[in-house]
């Protein structure tokens, strides 16, 4: 029973007076998941996160870990004796719920927390945690990056818990307040709007900003560094922020001067932008992707500054993270086996709007896919079933069966139920799922809805099947044979 453990662990704290002993007698702490399929111990079950309230205090070097207090806002669904928060990298200090302490103790990657009163179904519960959060580390791992000037963060899939404790799965979502206490030289930028800015004394300045709209653990972004910040407008007076180095500030103008229109496109597309703000987020770094993080998406610099890459194409890739905005932030995977939805979608609008502003047909570029589908599903499995990432290398799971394979299966409904049909079912998914989460089966249902008829054997061969289908309209298109699953 654990009343009787709490009795013998305040025995042994009172002969010890040590908090390591405090994590150390806990009985069998257990790491927990909400049964992802991908992620089994991601996220954990009892409890609903409401809202987020991270400070952090960065001492000007990105090699030291940051001081950090995390303050957690959830309702319990159930009655919790324990809690448990997903949470590695870090140092805890001190875990407080409700105003008491609580006892506290690291399994796996959980920090598994004691409160002194149990916690009732329905309850409130407030959780406060004092610790470090550590950039040091493999940036493969993901959490944060260490950039030529400081740091920002790239937590997806499953990496926030690297630099706050959370309930870090796209599930559950909530709201975010972020206050970054920073030396005054330097920039401090995070997800949704600025609220204040204060400086304290001669030496450092604090920085507050908050979300409006609720959001995935893995969307969260807070960025550090010698940046200037860019302010325009969008489309209805959509405030745009862009931060970028301050050295390449005029270089970089070209870029950044094109969110506006690129806005105008995906909403012509999509429906009514989703967010309170946008912009784009130019790290020094080399990281080998880009991320949709929300509100701020994170981009490479060399993406904008290495000439190798035509300007159609760093066009097209701005607009996969602006789709991500609308398809994975506002309308996010219930499990990350519907990851297709949001890479696939990404994919299909970063074609189109490469056909219709440069000529590069999404016709030609699907028939390309089409070639490497049944190798792709192969390597990675099906679009909305796909194989677990590598162990040890969780990124592994942004294979190109969930990027140009899905947006094939996207390019066969458009094939199948007509392009009228097909915008419809785009704009009614991202209106009526706004700022929740959703599931392959709850797409595919509106999709028959719109379409008027069953399409649940197309889905089924297109998102579920090893071999890819036969092309709607196209009886020439072919793949290759594949080959055994490549390395992973």
């Amino acid at each position: 029973m654990l009343l009787s453990s709490r009795r013998r662990l305040r025995a042994a704290l009172l002969a010890a007076a040590s908090a390591t002993l405090v994590a150390a007698a806990l009985p069998s702490p257990t790491p927990l998941g909400i049964g992802d399929p991908l992620f089994p111990h991601l996220g954990n079950p009892g409890y609903d996160v409401v809202s987020y309230d991270i400070a952090l205090t960065y001492n000007g070097t990105n090699t030291t870990p940051l001081d950090a207090v995390t303050r957690i806002d959830a309702v319990a669904t159930q009655r919790l004796d324990r809690i448990n928060l997903d949470f590695t990298h870090g140092t805890v200090s001190e875990v407080v719920v409700n105003g008491l302490p609580a006892e506290f103790a690291t399994a796996g990657e959980d920090l598994v927390v004691e409160p002194a009163v149990a916690l009732q179904r329905g309850s409130q519960v407030r959780i406060t945690v004092a610790h470090t959060s550590d950039p040091r580390g493999a940036a493969s791992a993901g959490g944060w990056v260490r950039t030529g000037d400081g740091l920002a963060m790239a937590n997806q899939a499953d990496a926030a818990h690297r630099v706050f404790p959370s309930n870090d799965h796209p599930a559950d979502k909530a709201y975010f307040t972020f206050r970054i206490t920073a030396p005054s030289e330097l920039t401090a930028v995070a997800n949704g709007l600025a609220e204040s800015k204060h400086r304290n004394g001669t030496t450092t300045t604090t920085w507050s900003y908050r979300t409006t709209h609720p959001m995935a653990t893995e969307l969260a972004q807070v960025s550090i560094g010698s940046s200037a910040v860019v302010d325009r407008q969008g489309p209805g007076g959509l405030p745009v922020r862009d931060v970028v180095p301050a050295k390449d500030r005029d270089r970089l103008e070209k870029w950044l001067a094109k969110t506006p229109g690129q806005l105008e496109w995906m909403e012509e597309k999509a429906g009514p932008y989703p967010f309170e703000t946008y912009g784009v987020l130019v790290a020094d770094a080399d990281t080998g992707y880009e991320l949709e993080t929300q509100t701020l998406s994170l981009f490479e610099r060399s993406l904008f500054t290495n000439p190798a890459y035509p300007e159609w194409y760093v066009d097209s890739i701005m607009v996969h993270e602006l789709a991500h905005q609308w398809f994975g932030n506002s309308v996010s995977p219930r499990t990350w086996s519907d990851l297709w939805l949001n890479e696939g979608h990404a994919t299909w609008y970063e074609a189109l709007y490469a056909e219709e502003k440069s000529g590069h047909t999404v016709e030609s570029r699907m028939r390309e896919a089409y070639k490497h589908s049944d190798q792709w599903r192969t390597d990675g499995g099906p679009p909305a079933a796909p194989k677990p990432p590598a162990p040890g290398k969780k990124i592994s799971l942004f294979r190109p069966v969930v990027y140009d394979g899905s947006a094939l299966a996207l390019y066969a409904l458009r094939q199948t139920i007509g392009k009228e049909a097909f915008e419809q079912l785009e704009r009614t998914w991202v209106s009526e799922h706004r700022d929740g989460t959703a599931t392959t089966a709850d797409f595919t249902a509106l999709a028959s809805e719109i379409a008027g008829r069953d399409l649940s054997v197309f889905f089924r061969e297109w998102l579920y099947g090893q071999r890819t289908p036969a092309m709607p309209g196209h009886p020439d298109w072919r793949t290759t044979a594949p080959k055994q699953a490549a390395a992973r």
